[in-house]
């Protein structure tokens, strides 16, 4: 859900009006959905890390799924894969970071367990010695009149912030409860870099980031992949703090955490420039390789059309071995998202054997990519939505499957993010098809719209959403339901025990690919192609494509 790799299946659904033939859909197969998360995250794979060898089979694995399924290769040169130039960064027990009060003792702090740093700068060595600015929120967003930067300049100086946006029950406003991208770690890092600074410290809180230390110390505490430089401002030191060292730097500066938090609240907060420096210095390894999104497709049935796709995605990656860890050290990465490659290549296989049983495929084609780095920070999705083979503007539609729970028979399917397109009216006809309650999304205080590959679709104009189960499922009631996501949450997500497990019921995977399938099929065929509403903040990315 944080990081990874994209399948992308663009959708050679039927029209089932067409012909007579084409009003039966290839059933999915649960089973056969439990085969390949039971492949994709058995130790063999060693946790299908950014660089390491496991990710590779993984995309090895795909490939040769999507080559017998008979599909047409959609990457470089004629392959299944697309090159994604990458950089390994990974910081080194040498790094070390204090905080220097004007007046007073340094206070050394400890990697790991009070704070996580990386060098976006893809560089082996670096020091910082800079002041620190507290920025609120370090939000700049003119459309809610909001800039957290009046009247300073970020310029050789440490931006520290909340992660999170201002709170709100006014969906015209920061969109009330729901978080938007302005909320994002990667915002923040994206943002303080355009403003200058060299290093940037969020300010962790469970409440605020939605999930606890142990999620940011396991996602940042080993490798770290990012696309090759291209000429846009990094940091030297992108990092997380832990709240207790926030206090004691608020103390430093006789000020006092809970009322900072307080301040960033209003639109007129103005930075404040602490009496406290930033002592860094970073060592880390840094080594190029390529990872690849694995790309195929199904062609569409109609010359003039077939140029316009459906698109599945679904990430491969996970978070590899952590070699410092002791007894268990393979994040297996089960839930996250072998479920959702799971998913892919049975949707894939239902497309094809449609094709294969004498259906005309759909006049648009179906693309299914499998993208990668998606943990890492949804770069396998970011560079594929930079280098389309054909113009992001004939893509109809994305349905991107992450972290799809099988724990049961679902009554509700949560696709948060579907209302803002132009496709909800067929999606409310399809739900209620399959006898599925469209649920909100459950925690939109998460911001999981922007968390998936799905996103980084939407940022270049593809109506683009995330098909999941909702809280309901059959034989239980909705707190059940609620406890299964909040234990997985707090004991299993980016940890170790994201694990297989022989009594995983597959049932409800396949009725959410079942879903899509339909979904895809109504896209592929429809006369227009799928738009954002008016207004929608990716309305301009959409229109600047053409379509």
């Amino acid at each position: 859900m944080i990081a990874v790799v994209i399948l992308v299946v663009v959708s050679g659904a039927y029209l089932a009006a067409q012909t007579p033939r084409q009003d039966k859909q290839e059933k999915v197969d649960a089973e056969k959905i439990r085969a390949h998360v039971k492949f994709l995250s058995s130790d063999l794979l060693e946790g299908r890390g950014m660089g390491q060898r496991g990710s590779d089979i993984a995309a090895e694995y795909i490939a040769t799924q999507f080559a017998l399924d008979g599909l047409k290769p959609a990457g470089d040169q004629g392959t299944y894969f697309q090159e994604v130039p990458m950089v390994s960064v990974s910081t080194l027990p040498d790094t070390t970071m204090s905080l220097v009060p004007k007046n007073g003792e340094p206070l050394p702090l400890k990697n790991l367990d009070d704070f996580v740093i990386h060098n976006e700068t893809q560089t082996e060595v670096t020091d910082i010695d800079a002041p620190i600015v507290f920025v609120g929120y370090g939000i700049t967003a003119p459309e809610y009149k909001w800039d957290d930067y009046k009247g300073v300049d970020l310029k050789g100086k440490v931006a520290l912030l909340f992660v999170n946006e201002p709170t709100s029950d006014d969906p015209k406003f920061f969109k009330g409860k729901a978080l938007t991208y302005y909320g994002r770690w990667t915002y923040k890092y994206e943002e303080t870099a355009r403003q200058g600074a060299v290093a940037t410290m969020i300010i962790h809180r469970r409440d605020l980031a939605s999930y606890g230390w142990e999620v940011v110390r396991n996602s940042n505490g080993k490798d770290k992949s990012y696309l090759r430089l291209d000429g846009t401002p990094h940091l030297q030191g992108a990092s997380w703090i832990q709240l207790d060292i926030a206090k004691k730097l608020a103390a430093m500066s006789q000020m006092d955490v809970d009322k900072m938090f307080q301040q960033a609240q209003s639109r007129d907060f103005k930075p404040v420039e602490l009496p406290v420096r930033l002592k860094a210095h970073v060592v880390s390894t840094v080594r190029p390789f390529n990872s690849r999104n694995v790309l195929a497709m199904l062609p569409g049935s109609d010359p003039n059309r077939r140029d316009e796709t459906v698109m599945y995605t679904a990430h491969y990656d996970h978070l590899g071995i952590d070699a410092n860890a002791k007894g268990d050290n393979i994040y297996n990465g089960a839930v996250d998202n072998a479920t959702g490659c799971g998913i892919l290549l049975e949707l894939a296989r239902a497309w094809s054997e449609a094709e294969h049983s004498g259906q005309q495929p759909p006049p648009r084609s179906i693309l299914f990519a499998a993208v990668t780095a998606e943990e890492q920070g949804l770069l396998g999705s970011e560079f594929l939505g930079k280098h389309f083979a054909t113009p992001v503007g004939k893509v109809t539609l994305d349905l991107n499957y992450d972290a799809v729970a099988p724990i049961g028979d679902p009554e509700e399917i949560e696709i948060s993010g579907a209302e803002r397109t132009t496709f909800y009216p067929q999606i409310e006809k399809t739900g209620q098809k399959y006898g599925l309650t469209i649920r909100p999304d459950a925690q939109p205080e998460a911001g999981h719209y922007y968390r998936s590959d799905h996103f980084s679709l939407a940022r270049v104009g593809i109506p683009s959403f995330s098909v999941s189960e909702g809280m309901k499922f059959k034989g239980h009631d909705e707190a059940w339901g609620r406890a299964q996501a909040k234990d997985y949450v707090e004991h299993h997500y980016h940890q170790p025990s994201d694990e297989y497990r022989p009594e995983m019921d597959f049932t409800g995977l396949a009725k959410v690919a079942q879903f899509g399938y339909d979904l895809g099929l109504q896209a592929a065929s429809q006369p227009a192609l799928v738009q954002w509403q008016a207004g929608d903040e990716f309305e301009p990315a959409r229109k600047k494509t053409g379509q």
